[in-house]
């Protein structure tokens, strides 16, 4: 019995490693697409659809009044500061819309970044998040992230 849960363990082990290691590789562009650097202080190499929906251009109005201090343009994050949010990890079968509304109400512990815990965002509703949201998951959307 001990047997099978060490196996267990070793196998959940490897394939979250892989899991980590494939997951730095989503929403950026291949090599010979890659500008010389990043800008400024952002963590991924974001792409910018050419149109938004009305409720992502509310989004991204409302993104760029709260979010982006700490999580930069276009959600690419900041080094030092926050991740972005245009990455595998945020994708909608691993954190669902509500897990940002959540996350903007209640603030969240550090678990799959080592920023430090995000604290609540006070004067934003649900609907607000859920704009921001739709505007996230636009440019996730255009960086291969479903």
């Amino acid at each position: 019995m001990k047997w099978g849960a060490i196996v267990f363990a070793v196998i959940a082990l490897v394939a979250g490693a892989w899991y980590l290691t494939q997951s730095g590789n989503e929403g950026r562009p291949a090599a010979s697409e890659k500008p010389a650097e990043l800008p400024g202080d952002a963590i991924a190499f974001v792409s910018v659809p050419a149109t938004f929906s009305q409720k992502e251009q509310i989004g991204s109005r409302a993104y760029d009044a709260v979010c982006a201090a700490c999580h930069g343009e276009n959600a690419q994050g900041k080094q030092g500061v926050a991740p972005p949010l245009v990455h595998k990890i945020y994708e909608t079968n691993h954190h669902g819309d509500m897990s940002f509304v959540l996350a903007a109400q209640n603030g969240v512990r550090a678990h799959h970044w080592r920023f430090g815990n995000m604290p609540a965002v006070k004067g934003v509703t649900q609907e607000d998040v859920l704009d921001v949201v739709a505007y996230v998951r636009a440019l996730q959307r255009e960086n291969g992230i479903k």
